[in-house]
Formats: structure tokens, C-alpha cells, sequence
């Protein structure tokens, strides 16, 4: 069985983040979204909030399925049986970040593959501060975001967009 990890803080879940899982999915026997819990960023939705929308927008994806965790990406790969850690790109700065990352998760546990897909096209630009931002404004941002996303940024920023 080909198990994978795909962290991220999804503060919130974007289209990106559900086209990496959907394609992700389609190439493991099971994918399990970490939401994990990130010291230096601040974020705006709490766990709970993260994890339901999270959820919602995995849900009928069969061999998907959502956990939190705390600390290293590698342990949680570990905890889950996992060979793979999925990352996705969106441009040449997330290149260097993400390889820079993967070389310390190797180095750490050699057993851990680290698998980079690249985001499509129609969500290059698209990333959680981006959306967060958006929405900040009151512009909508239901292009961007699940339905109850969308619901979830207009209550934290008080708009209806």
C-alpha cells in the first residue's frame, strides 16, 4: 500500500490545495492532509475551523482522509506509515523553499520520499495569504474557496461579498 502525507496549514483550503489533493490522490492508495500547527505563522482560523472546511471540501474523496498534528513533518509521516510527502509548486521561490525542506526531511528519515506536483496553471497565483487578503477587502473570493469557505472568510472580515 502506498500511503502519503500532504502538510500545509491550510489557513484556508484553497482550489489549489483540493487540485493537489485530488491529483495526489489519484496516484496513492491513501492520501492523509495534515493541518499542521505552525509556530510562525499566525493563523486566522482556528484548528477546529481549518479541519471543518478542510473536511468539506475532501469530502466523497474515498481514499482521502484529514488529520492534525504538531511538530515535525517527518514524524507525522512516520505516525501514518507514510514513504511520501506530497508538496505542491506554484513558482520558482516555492521551488527553493520545498527543495531545501525535502533535503532536511531526508536527512532526518532517508525513508521518506519527498514528491513535488506542480499547481495548475489556473491556481499559480493563488495561495491562503492571497485569498485571506482578497477577502479583507470584501471582494469576493468564491472563485478561489469552497462555498463554506467563502462563509467563513465573509464572517471573520464581517463583508458580504
Amino acid at each position: 500500500m502506498i500511503r502519503a502525507i500532504y502538510p500545509g496549514s491550510f489557513d484556508p483550503v484553497t482550489f489549489g490545495h483540493i487540485d493537489i489533493i485530488k491529483r495526489s490522490a489519484a496516484n496513492v492508495d491513501e492520501l492523509v492532509v495534515g493541518i499542521l500547527v505552525n509556530k510562525v505563522k499566525k493563523p486566522l482560523f482556528t484548528m477546529a475551523e481549518r479541519y471543518e472546511m478542510l473536511c468539506d471540501a475532501v469530502k466523497g474523496m474515498e481514499n482521502v482522509r484529514v488529520e492534525t498534528f504538531e511538530g515535525m513533518t517527518v514524524d507525522f509521516a512516520r505516525k501514518n506509515n507514510a514513504s511520501i510527502i506530497i508538496r505542491g509548486l506554484r513558482a520558482v521561490t516555492d521551488y527553493e523553499y520545498e527543495m531545501q525542506a525535502a533535503q532536511a526531511n531526508r536527512t532526518i528519515d532517508p525513508e521518506v520520499e519527498t514528491m513535488f506536483l506542480i499547481t495548475d496553471l489556473k491556481y499559480a497565483y493563488l495561495s491562503s495569504t492571497t485569498v485571506k487578503e482578497i477577502a479583507s477587502y470584501g471582494k469576493s473570493v468564491d472563485d478561489c474557496v469552497t462555498p463554506l469557505v467563502s462563509e467563513k472568510l465573509r464572517e471573520k472580515f464581517s463583508c458580504t461579498f
